[in-house]
C-alpha cells in the first residue's frame, strides 16, 4: 500500500514524557512501539501483570497466577484475586482536587465536583440503594443521562458488588424493556426528563412503563424540575464508603450488543477485566496525567461513557455534555472545549464531517491553546477529515481515530502517543491486543481487507451473556466463524507499518455514532404496521459519514409506500428503537432474499450494494428466493452508473 500524506510527528519530549515510554522501560522493551506490542500480544502473563503491578491494583486477596487458562471462550484471569473496581478508582486523590468537569442543556455554564464531592456523592446513593436491598450480585438498571450524579450511582453499584446497567433516556420504552427485562433488576433508577435540542422531554409516563414490564420499584430523579433523587432514597450525610471484595472475574456491569436476531445481547464484563483494560487503556493509550481534561461525546447508552468514566483511575479530570452537541449551533462543543480548557477532545467522525460541511472554525473567537490530542471514534473517519482537523487546529495536534467495541468496551486498534499520524490511518494495534486481519480462509493478510480477529483473549472480553447458561450465544456471537478466534464483525487493513484503515463493520449490525443496535429490534417495530409483511435493513458505509442506513419493505397486498407510511415507519423507530437508528432511505421491493431454513440474507445485500458481484455475495442454491436478489443487484449498478 502506498504511504498516506504523514501529518503529525511526536517530539522527542512528548515521547520521553508519555506514560507508554515510562512503562516501556520498566518492563525492558524500550525499543520501538512495534516490539512492545508484539510482546504485549504474545506474553499475556508478563504483560498484564505488568499492568497491575505498574499501577498498583489494590487488591483483598492476592492471585494465584496471572491467565491460568488461555481458552476463547473461558480464559481465567487472574484466580484467587479478590478486589473492587470502585475502590481503585476512589482512592489516592485529595479531597479537594477536581475530578470532572460537567455541562448539559440544562446547566450550559461548566460546574465541577471534586474527589470528595464524589466520595460523599457515592456513599449516599450506595446507602439508599442498600436500604432498597441492593447487595452482591443484584442488578441496578439506570435510565439516566451523562450527569456526576450517573457517575456516582454507577460507583455506589460497583462498590456494593451489585451489576450495573443504563441506558440512555433518549432509547424508547420498548428498547429500555428489551434489555432491562433480561436481567431483572432489583430496582431501576431514572430521570422525569431530559433536555435535547432545545425541548424538554418529559420520561415520567416512560419510566413507570418501564418499571412495570421489568417488575422492579422505580427511585425517580427529578432532572427537569430540578429537585434531584427523590426524598428518602439518599442515605445520611456521614453514610460510610466501603467497599465489597470480589473475585476478578465478578461482573461490573452488562452492557448490550445487538445480533440479527432476538433480543440485544446482554454482555457481562468482569469488575478485574474492565479495571485493567482501562489502566492499560487511559495510561498508555490516552496517556491521560495530571493537568489533562479529557472529553468524549457520548451518552449513557454507549459504552464511551464506561471508558470515559474509566479515565478516573488516572490523575486527569474528565469533562461530561448532556445534550444536543449542534444546540444552539455546532459550535457548542468547541465553546465547551474553551471554557474548560480541555486537553483532549474526544467526539465522533460524523460530528467532525457535520463541522466540516457547516463551515465550524473551531479557534475562531476561542483560546483552544490548551487542546493537544483530538480523538474520533463511531465509524471511520475520513481522509477529507482528517485533514480538516489539522487544518483548522495546527500541525501540532495529535489526531487518533480509534476502532473497538462494546463487546470488549476499548479499543483494539487506534491512538498512541509516540507514534507518527498518517492521513486516514489508525496508528496502530492496542497494546495486549493480538490482532489480525484474516482473510474467508482463516489466513492473516496484510495490505488487504480482511476481518478483524484476535488471536489471544483480552481481560476485557465478555465473562458471559447474562442468562446464556450454557455460553452456545457467547460462541455464536464471535467464535462459531473461526473457531477458538475472536471475529469481532469489522473489516480492516493492517499496513506494513502496523498501521490500520477500518472499512466499517462486515456483519450486519447498525452503528449510529457508535451506539449498535441489531437489525432485530428495528424488524420488531417495522413488521408492527399492518401495510409491513418483510423487512430487511442494512448500513451501508459511506465516507464523511456515520454510515447510510437503508430499509427496505416487502408490502402487504394493496398497501403503498407513500408519505404517510413513510412518516409512521420513521416516527414509530425514533419513539420505539432510538432517534439514531431513523433510516435514511425506504424502498419497497417485492421481496426479502431469504436461506431455505429461512435467516435473511442481511449480510450478502450489503455486499451486493458495496458493489460485490452477486456470485461472490451469496450462494443461489442456497436460498429459497435467489430471484430476490436481483432487485438489489440492479440497485447496485443503478448506483454506479
Amino acid at each position: 500500500m502506498a504511504t498516506p500524506p504523514l501529518l503529525w510527528t511526536p517530539s522527542d519530549a512528548q515521547i520521553a514524557n508519555a506514560t507508554i515510554t515510562d512503562f516501556a522501560r520498566a518492563v525492558g522493551k524500550s525499543g520501538s512501539y512495534a516490539e512492545l506490542q508484539a510482546w504485549s500480544a504474545s506474553d499475556l502473563e508478563g504483560f498484564w501483570g505488568a499492568i497491575w503491578e505498574h499501577f498498583g491494583v489494590i487488591a483483598h486477596t492476592p492471585h494465584d497466577r496471572v491467565l491460568g487458562d488461555r481458552s476463547m471462550p473461558g480464559a481465567d484471569w487472574f484466580g484467587g484475586a479478590t478486589l473492587n473496581y470502585a475502590e481503585n478508582l476512589l482512592h489516592g486523590h485529595a479531597n479537594d482536587a477536581v475530578a470532572l468537569h460537567a455541562s448539559s442543556e440544562l446547566h450550559p455554564h461548566p460546574y465541577t465536583w471534586n474527589w470528595g464531592l464524589l466520595r460523599h456523592e457515592t456513599a449516599k446513593i450506595r446507602a439508599g440503594l442498600v436500604a432498597r436491598g441492593v447487595g452482591r450480585g443484584d442488578r441496578v438498571a439506570a435510565y439516566l443521562p451523562n450527569i456526576p450524579e450517573t457517575i456516582a450511582t454507577f460507583l455506589a453499584t460497583a462498590s456494593l458488588g451489585a451489576i450495573w446497567s443504563s441506558a440512555a433516556p433518549e432509547f424508547g420504552a420498548k428498547t429500555v424493556i428489551d434489555r432491562f427485562q433480561q436481567i431483572e433488576p432489583k430496582v431501576l433508577l431514572a430521570i422525569d426528563g431530559y433536555r435535547y435540542g432545545g425541548k424538554d422531554f418529559d420520561r415520567t409516563a416512560i419510566t413507570h412503563e418501564i418499571a412495570d414490564q421489568i417488575g422492579c420499584p422505580l427511585v425517580r430523579f427529578g432532572l427537569l424540575d430540578g429537585t434531584g433523587w427523590e426524598h428518602g432514597f439518599l442515605g445520611q450525610e456521614d453514610s460510610p464508603l466501603t467497599f465489597e471484595p470480589v473475585p476478578f472475574s465478578h461482573p461490573l456491569w452488562i452492557l448490550y450488543s445487538s445480533g440479527t436476531t432476538g433480543l440485544p445481547k446482554p454482555i457481562v464484563h468482569s469488575q478485574g477485566g474492565i479495571l485493567l483494560e482501562q489502566l492499560k487503556f487511559s495510561h498508555l493509550h490516552l496517556n491521560a496525567k495530571a493537568g489533562d481534561r479529557i472529553f468524549w461525546f457520548t451518552t449513557t447508552g454507549w459504552m464511551m461513557w464506561n471508558l470515559l468514566v474509566g479515565v478516573l483511575h488516572t490523575d486527569a479530570e474528565i469533562v461530561l455534555y448532556d445534550g444536543n452537541p449542534a444546540t444552539p449551533t455546532l459550535d457548542r462543543l468547541w465553546d465547551l472545549a474553551a471554557e474548560t480548557k480541555m486537553t483532549t477532545f474526544g467526539t465522533s467522525a460524523g460530528y467532525v464531517n457535520a463541522c466540516m460541511k457547516a463551515g465550524v472554525v473551531p479557534r475562531d473567537g476561542r483560546d483552544l491553546s490548551g487542546l493537544t490530542a483530538l480523538g474520533s471514534t463511531g465509524s471511520p473517519l475520513s481522509t477529507d477529515g482528517f485533514a480538516w482537523l489539522y487544518d483548522q487546529l495546527g500541525p501540532d495536534l495529535w489526531l487518533f481515530s480509534t476502532s473497538g467495541g462494546t463487546d470488549v468496551c476499548t479499543a483494539f486498534v487506534g491512538g498512541v502517543p509516540t507514534l507518527p499520524v498518517h492521513e486516514g490511518e489508525l496508528q496502530a494495534a492496542a497494546l495486549g491486543a493480538a490482532l489480525e486481519a484474516w482473510n474467508e480462509d482463516g489466513e492473516p493478510v496484510t495490505g488487504e481487507v480482511g476481518e478483524l480477529v484476535l488471536t489471544a483473549p483480552m481481560p476485557s472480553m465478555p465473562v458471559s451473556f447474562w442468562g446464556d447458561e450454557d455460553g452456545s450465544r457467547l460462541r455464536e456471537a464471535y467464535f462459531d466463524h473461526f473457531p477458538g478466534v475472536w471475529r469481532h464483525g469489522d473489516w480492516i487493513t493492517i499496513t506494513e507499518r502496523g498501521s490500520a484503515v477500518i472499512s466499517g463493520r462486515s456483519d450486519a449490525t447498525i452503528n449510529r455514532g457508535g451506539v449498535r443496535m441489531g437489525t432485530a429490534e428495528l424488524y420488531r417495530v417495522v413488521l408492527a404496521e399492518p401495510e409491513i409483511v418483510d423487512a430487511l435493513v442494512v448500513d451501508l458505509p459511506r465516507e464523511e459519514t456515520d454510515g447510510y442506513m437503508a430499509l427496505f419493505v416487502v408490502l402487504a397486498d394493496g398497501a403503498t409506500l407513500d408519505d404517510e407510511l413513510v412518516a409512521r415507519l420513521r416516527k414509530q423507530i425514533r419513539t420505539d428503537c432510538s432517534p439514531r437508528h431513523i433510516p435514511d432511505e425506504i424502498t419497497a421491493v417485492a421481496a426479502v432474499p431469504r436461506t431455505l431454513s429461512g435467516k435473511v440474507l442481511e449480510v450478502p445485500v450489503k455486499k451486493i450494494l458495496m458493489g460485490v458481484p452477486v456470485e461472490q455475495a451469496a450462494s443461489r442454491e442456497s436460498l429459497a428466493n435467489p430471484e430476490a436478489l436481483d432487485a438489489f443487484a440492479a440497485m447496485a449498478s443503478a448506483q454506479a452508473e
